[in-house]
């Protein structure tokens, strides 16, 4: 069985160059990631003091994300779901 140093040095060196670029990549994409996770979090705090619901805003790009067909079948089985319930809804509330 061989060891972590004995596969390293199978590795060519052009190898572990190219391996360390890559992580050197991810690394970034990891942290430029973070960043504009941040900025998001920026963004919708921003909305909170606008009096706008995040909540919706969030619901608003989920559903922009999806195709046409894909968002008209959720909202077809959603209008669905919802008229099957909605007089047990409205006597939970009384």
């Amino acid at each position: 069985m061989l060891k972590d140093k004995d596969r390293a040095d199978q590795l060519g060196q052009a190898t572990r160059e190219k391996l360390k670029q890559f992580v050197a990549r991810i690394e970034r994409l990891e942290a430029e990631k973070t960043e504009l996770a941040a900025d998001i979090r920026e963004v919708y705090a921003e909305v909170k003091t606008f009096g706008l619901s995040s909540k919706i805003i969030r619901k608003i790009i989920a559903e922009r994300k999806l195709e046409a067909a894909e968002l008209a079948e959720q909202q077809a089985l959603m209008d669905i779901y919802r008229g099957a319930i909605q007089g047990d809804l409205f006597e939970a509330v009384a």
